[in-house]
């Protein structure tokens, strides 16, 4: 084997371990812990009432061919007990695995969830390559791999103990026939290996494919309205049938390697029902044996050459699975690195009372335009500030620089905690759920009462909301619900009652009135809350300690205002 393959290998197995060391650890570990040991105990019953069952058939058989009425009777009894209680087991075993599917699919789920949105981890993961459709990888690739992984497991240690078990059987009948089920399982796993070699590299080409297929839908759906207006159905149209191409051409090469896999695999079964019988039958017909270890041959070389055969007969799910274990070591891979990359940046751009702009330098997307030039400044607390341009990208690049999401920037910002500097952009976003719960952080939810509520939206002039929507605990989506200026004044509220040290407001004159503005600018600087206000128009008439104007080149000017010294 290649040196790659065995690395790649290797690799899948650490990623495996470290998979289940973490479940272990986690909180639903003693649980898990309880299922996997039931499992383990199950399959080494269920395995010992197989080799119990061959016994009994051959007898039956046997009390058959000796017309043995008295025996034929028994054994007939006999194998209805051994039936009920190896169905009984096959059912509880069902039942845990299913429990500990479930139990290690929210384990996982949920921890992937919480690495996916802390430090932004989500924005930052958004375009890197490789990573495509992380949400896909943690809803289904979760589910395959914490099925499969728990199915092959079973299926393996069920397979040790039938290889242990069967072989005895085996050997006491006939050596030969052991030897020849060990070199014939041999010969089938590396014959299925060469001809299903590209399988993995296809699964993971396809799942990829599928998912990017969906998400172009998806995103026909979420941008249904901008797209019939805009007549950009021909566009999607070509964009829909480029990748349908793609992931129908990479299925066909699925479909021809699994047919060259299956014409082998099928063969590889079928002359498993008769090479035991081509071995042991002379025996019988010289008067050496008894019809029924005929039978019981067939079954112990059936079920021994099943145990070796795991690789034949899983060959296409294993293919799968290891794609799966790629896709998701990459998501997990990837987000650590953001996640440390983050963090880091954050605590060592940390700032407890000021914002600290130190030689900013900002950039056009393809870095062909400069658009600020080595700012230099403070943002105290309790300040208000204007920020002014000519040009739209400028306002917005800064935006979105002080806000640590923007990639075409140099120099150091340093700020406050998140919890501490909050963001108003153009459009604010309010997430689904109920009206209160969109208003009040998590963590302020037993200190604000639902008459304090009622008083802020009242002062906004949003106290019809209540009346439209049935009350602040209707479950909504509201960014939907709502206009751009109640969202606005939804999301200065929620500000309100978290009092930050900062907040950055990006051209609320697009959303609101100056006299608006004017209101909400006082309320905030009555609660001590610093605001720096990037101006769209009519925000620049109100009152501010300092103005910021970032002209053509990324020149700018600073300038005191209303007596304040500089």
């Amino acid at each position: 084997m290649p040196l790659d393959k065995k690395t790649n290998s290797s690799q899948n197995w650490v990623r495996l371990t470290n998979t289940i060391r973490q479940l272990i650890k986690s909180k639903q570990g003693p649980t898990a812990i309880r299922y996997g040991i039931t499992l383990v105990l199950l399959v080494i019953s269920f395995n010992v009432f197989n080799v119990i069952n061959s016994y009994v058939g051959r007898d039956f058989i046997s009390s058959i061919e000796q017309k043995n009425m008295a025996a034929f009777y028994t054994n007939a009894i006999l194998y209805g007990i051994v039936f009920i209680i190896s169905s009984a087991i096959g059912s509880i075993n069902r039942y845990a695995e299913e429990r500990l599917g479930i139990l290690w699919r929210e384990q996982l789920t949920w921890r992937l969830t919480n690495n996916y949105l802390t430090e932004r981890t989500f924005h930052q993961i958004m375009n890197a390559p490789g990573i495509e459709n992380p949400d896909q990888r943690i809803t289904d690739d979760v589910k395959a791999f914490t099925t499969t992984t728990i199915s092959f497991t079973l299926l393996f240690i069920g397979g040790v103990f039938s290889a242990i078990s069967f072989s005895g059987v085996l050997w006491s009948i006939n050596p030969i026939l052991f030897l020849v089920a060990v070199v014939y399982a041999l010969s089938g796993t590396f014959s299925t290996i060469f001809l299903g070699k590209s399988l993995i590299r296809l699964n993971y080409d396809q799942l990829d494919m599928e998912a990017s297929y969906r998400a172009d839908l998806l995103h026909i759906r979420q941008h249904a309205e901008s797209i019939a207006v805009t007549h950009r159905e021909a566009r999607m149209s070509v964009r829909l049938k480029s990748r349908l191409r793609k992931l129908v051409n990479n299925f066909r090469k699925l479909i021809s390697v699994n047919l060259r896999l299956s014409f082998f695999t099928n063969n590889y079964n079928y002359f498993i029902q008769i090479i035991p019988m081509l071995i042991i039958a002379p025996s019988y017909m010289r008067g050496e044996i008894e019809f029924g270890v005929i039978t019981q041959a067939a079954l112990a070389f059936t079920t021994l050459l099943n145990a070796f055969s795991l690789i034949v007969t899983q060959f296409q799910s294993i293919s799968a699975f290891s794609a799966v274990v790629k896709r998701l070591h990459s998501l997990e891979a990837a987000m650590f690195v953001t996640e440390k990359e983050s963090k880091e940046k954050r605590e060592s751009n940390y700032s407890a009372d000021e914002i600290h702009f130190q030689n900013l330098t900002l950039y056009s997307n393809d870095r062909s335009k400069l658009l600020l030039d080595h700012l230099q400044l403070t943002v105290h607390k309790k300040e208000r500030w204007l920020i002014t341009s000519l040009d739209e990208t400028v306002k917005l690049s800064l935006f979105r620089s002080i806000a640590g999401i923007g990639n075409h920037s140099e120099g150091k910002i340093s700020k406050p905690s998140w919890e501490e500097v909050l963001f108003l952009p153009e459009q604010p976003y309010l997430p689904p759920g109920r009206l209160r719960n969109v208003i009040v952080p998590a963590y302020l939810n037993l200190e604000v009462s639902d008459s304090e509520i009622l008083t802020e939206l009242q002062k906004m002039g949003l106290e019809t909301l209540i009346r439209r929507f049935g009350g602040l605990r209707t479950l909504k989506e509201w960014n939907e619900e709502l206009s751009l200026a109640e969202k606005y004044k939804i999301a200065v509220i929620r500000v309100l009652f978290v009092k930050p040290k900062f907040l950055i407001l990006d051209r609320p004159g697009s959303v609101l009135g100056k006299f608006e503005i004017s209101k909400i600018l006082k309320l905030f600087h009555k609660l001590g809350v610093a605001t720096v206000v990037i101006a769209k128009d009519e925000e620049t008439v109100l009152e501010y300690d300092y103005h910021l104007h970032i002209s053509h080149f990324g020149k700018w000017n600073l300038t005191p205002m209303n007596g304040t010294k500089n």
